[in-house]
């Protein structure tokens, strides 16, 4: 498979590196071309990989659609890795169908708060421009993942697990994230950061459907493992709440999220000045500019700010439900080691996390194991080979036991040591 991603910021670099690592394990990926706006960062994220013909760096503006069909055209590319912000998915998206080449991005495309009532009704949600052509995509053969990363993605393959082998009924799927992470600056997109967490946060419940909340609404103190251990959540919009439902049979799902309080004040205190928004343009030095991309620009780069960040980050999905007639609670999540991330993959955790996901994906499909034509999240796939790899590409996943009537008890467990045995307790 010929792979083109889009974006050599720290998630497409992070995908790239961890390709080259996994040696053998990765040769499904015969050529990787590396584009960015940016020139100069797209040769150094191939330069990292060996600066082989494997991996080639490319000049690409991901607002041009004619641009991205002229590498697609060039390198024969059979697959698109979306690595950029989401304000830019359609026009990917677009070039991807009329090219008829798969596609995949790691947060949906965006949403639009309602004009009147923003914390009680949704509008447009997160995907729906997506969503809305699975039937374009069915017509021309192929395959695009919408929410690919670690959060969406990776939880969405542990919720579509515990659906098959560990629940017989499911009440609520929780996607909770925490961690213990300092000395370090923000650990992944300024931009998507001000976006999902200055949204309105959406949740969904069966008979009731999508509606939204106030923002950093019902905090509540979640214990993360891996040493982490207590942290405070608040709700936040995010793309799990949107895939979840449309597969999975539940009747709550909610998203929250870690955000220290002094964080959330920063964030609403950035759009109390303006500095958060992403239409009205400003012109600096003879160019427009929005404040919030102006932000992103002045605030350092995340891989740098990070690289002295210690500590470890938690994505996973506690689920709430029934087996063999008893009440269960089952947390099943991922946690990485900022430092152990430097050094492999020279980008901090936040962002390998959300990288391994897509290129565990990429491979699936690449063999033939994932093949749906059409629009899908990552929960409409078998979950099993991707948890296997998940492991094999040094990010395995555990599982804990809460507070379950149920008997079994795989308290701290590695969840691969249950994939090998097929999925069974």
């Amino acid at each position: 498979m010929n792979i083109l991603i889009i974006g050599a910021g720290g998630v497409g670099r992070s995908a790239a590196m961890i390709i080259k690592q996994a040696g053998a394990e990765g040769s499904w990926a015969e050529k990787l071309v590396l584009a960015d706006y940016n020139l100069q960062r797209a040769e150094e994220a191939a330069a990292l990989c060996g600066g082989t013909t494997r991996f080639i760096p490319e000049k690409v503006d991901a607002r041009d659609s004619a641009g991205i069909s002229g590498i697609i055209k060039k390198h024969t590319i059979h697959f698109v890795m979306n690595a950029v912000e989401p304000s830019y998915n359609e026009t990917i998206f677009d070039a991807c169908l009329q090219n008829k080449v798969g596609y995949l991005d790691c947060a949906m495309t965006l949403s639009r708060p309602h004009p009147t009532d923003p914390y009680h009704k949704v509008n447009v949600k997160l995907g729906d421009y997506q969503f809305a052509k699975h039937d374009d995509w069915v017509k021309a053969g192929c395959t695009a993942i919408a929410g690919s990363g670690v959060e969406p993605g990776m939880v969405d393959c542990f919720v579509r697990f515990a659906k098959e082998r560990l629940f017989d009924t499911i009440d609520e799927v929780n996607i909770r994230d925490g961690d213990n992470y300092t000395g370090g600056g923000f650990g992944f997109s300024v931009w998507t950061t001000i976006e999902e967490c200055l949204n309105p946060p959406i949740i969904w419940e069966k008979g009731k459907g999508w509606f939204t909340t106030e923002r950093f609404s019902e905090p509540e103190i979640f214990n993360f493992p891996g040493g982490i251990g207590d942290v405070e959540v608040v709700n936040v919009e995010h793309e799990e709440v949107i895939l979840v439902p449309r597969v999975i049979d539940c009747n709550r799902v909610t998203f929250k999220y870690g955000v220290p309080k002094a964080f959330r004040d920063l964030l609403l205190n950035l759009e109390s000045v303006g500095m958060a928004d992403k239409e009205k343009t400003l012109e600096l030095g003879g160019a427009a500019i929005t404040p919030r991309d102006f932000l992103v620009r002045v605030i350092p780069n995340p891989i740098e700010s990070s690289s002295a960040m210690e500590g470890k980050g938690c994505a996973g999905a506690w689920i709430r439900g029934v087996k063999n007639g008893k009440r269960r609670s089952v947390y099943l999540y991922q946690v990485s080691d900022n430092q152990d991330c430097v050094k492999k993959y020279t980008t901090n955790s936040v962002v390998a996390q959300t990288a391994v996901g897509p290129v565990i994906m990429m491979e699936l499909i690449a063999r033939g194991i994932w093949d749906l034509k059409g629009v899908y999240g990552p929960e409409s796939f078998d979950p099993f080979p991707f948890i296997e790899r998940l492991a094999k590409y040094g990010f395995p996943a555990g599982i804990r036991e809460m507070d379950s009537e149920y008997s079994k008890s795989l308290d701290e467990n590695n969840l691969l040591e249950l994939i090998s045995r097929g999925g069974k307790e």
